[in-house]
């Protein structure tokens, strides 16, 4: 299985099947995901599909997603 770092460009993750929120606008003005093999995910720019992508664990992203749920992140939007 190969790994990632974080840095890696996007389009050398074979097989990526990057997603987006639905509540992205069509400006492109967000971020995508995808899944990697071992449970991990990559995270790149929209506006840059090409561009570099972030790497993070399953407990990161689920910390992550924990706390936007929770409001954590609410006053960095106004």
């Amino acid at each position: 299985m190969r790994e990632f770092d974080n840095g890696v460009p996007a389009t050398d993750i074979e097989g990526a099947v990057w997603r987006k929120s639905g509540r992205s606008n069509p400006s492109g003005n967000c971020v995508e995901l995808t899944a990697l093999p071992g449970g991990g995910f990559a995270m790149r720019n929209s506006r840059h599909p090409g561009g570099p992508a972030l790497i993070y664990t399953r407990a990161e992203i689920e910390a992550f997603l924990g706390g936007v749920k929770d409001g954590d992140f609410d006053d960095m939007t106004g």
